[in-house]
C-alpha cells in the first residue's frame, strides 16, 4: 500500500488566496480549450485535477467567475492569479498547476481539447491527447445547458449572454 503524499500548497502572486492540496497523485494536464486559453491568457491552462474535498482554502476562498452555464473559475479579486475550474454539479475540480509553490512536483499526462491547440504554440511531446467532443459526460452537461444542438465552448457562452440566458448577462458582456 502506497504512503500518502504529502499535501501540495498553493497560491495567488499577491498571497491573498492561499490553499493545501492533498491529492493521492501528482499528475497534471494540458487544456487546451478556448475558454481556458482566455482565462488564462495563454496558449493553453496546466491543471490537476483532485476532489473538491481535498482542497482547504487557507486564506479568504477566491472569488468565482461563471464562465459558463454549468462551470465556475476561482482567481484572485486582488492580483487575477486563475486558480481553479470546477464544473457546478460534480465532486472534482481541478487547480491551476501555476499557482503551485512547487508546481514541479507535478508531471503532466494528457493534453485535453486537443482540437483547440494554438499549432504553431504546440510541441508534439508524446503525452496522450484527446478532444473535448469526444468526452460523452462534458458533452451531456453542455446539452443540458444549452440544448441538445450546442457545440459546447466559447461561442455557446457568448450567444447566452448576448440572448441575456448567463448568470451576470445583464451587467457584462464579457467572454467566459
Amino acid at each position: 500500500m502506497n504512503d500518502p503524499q504529502p499535501p501540495l500548497h498553493g497560491g495567488c502572486l499577491c498571497g491573498g488566496v492561499r490553499y493545501e492540496a492533498t491529492p493521492e497523485h501528482r499528475d497534471g494536464y494540458y487544456c487546451h480549450c478556448r475558454m481556458c486559453q482566455l482565462a488564462f491568457g495563454n496558449t493553453r491552462a496546466a491543471y490537476l485535477n483532485l476532489r473538491k474535498d481535498q482542497v482547504r482554502w487557507l486564506t479568504q476562498p477566491p472569488t468565482y467567475y461563471a464562465s459558463s452555464k454549468i462551470a465556475q473559475r476561482g482567481f484572485c479579486s486582488r492580483c487575477g492569479t486563475p486558480l481553479s475550474f470546477e464544473f457546478l454539479v460534480g465532486e472534482r475540480m481541478d487547480l491551476s498547476v501555476g499557482s503551485l509553490d512547487e508546481p514541479g512536483l507535478l508531471k503532466p499526462t494528457e493534453h485535453f481539447a486537443a482540437e483547440s491547440r494554438i499549432a504553431s504554440w504546440f510541441h508534439d511531446d508524446g503525452l496522450p491527447q484527446s478532444r473535448l467532443d469526444d468526452n460523452a459526460a462534458i458533452q451531456q452537461r453542455w446539452r443540458a445547458a444549452y440544448g441538445q444542438a450546442v457545440q459546447p465552448g466559447l461561442q455557446a457562452v457568448r450567444r447566452a449572454r448576448e440572448a441575456g440566458t448567463m448568470p451576470g448577462s445583464s451587467d457584462t458582456k464579457d467572454p467566459a
